[in-house]
């Protein structure tokens, strides 16, 4: 695995069929994105966001969907009021990948920043 900093790396395509990361490689990289958590079975990884309103929070949506894009790897959300959930998963591996990793701290990043 690529030792560089995740919130500085791109995503790569993966083909169906790519290897999702074991739990073990999943937890080496849950330690590098703050505020993640990682489901039971390893297959996603999950973080609540809360906002002080409905603006706020449509603001970092935007700006998620920015990254996203960008990225060309999209997470499930789910958005309330003052709050999104952001789960990722790789699809086409069925589980994480490093790409997951990667926009979880492109997104903690933007948070800091």
């Amino acid at each position: 695995m690529d030792t560089t900093d995740l919130s500085s790396r791109h995503c790569r395509p993966h083909a169906p069929g790519t290897r999702a990361l074991g739990h073990d490689e999943a937890r080496a990289l849950l330690a590098q994105v703050p505020g993640w958590i990682l489901d039971e079975t390893a297959g996603s990884i999950t973080r609540d966001f809360r906002f002080a309103d409905y603006y706020k929070t449509m603001a970092f949506v935007n700006a998620l969907a920015w990254i996203a894009h960008r990225e060309d790897h999209h997470p499930d959300m789910e958005v309330g009021y003052n709050h999104c959930q952001v789960r990722y998963s790789t699809h086409s591996a069925g589980g994480l990948t490093e790409n997951d990793f990667i926009c979880a701290a492109r997104i903690n990043r933007l948070l800091d920043g």
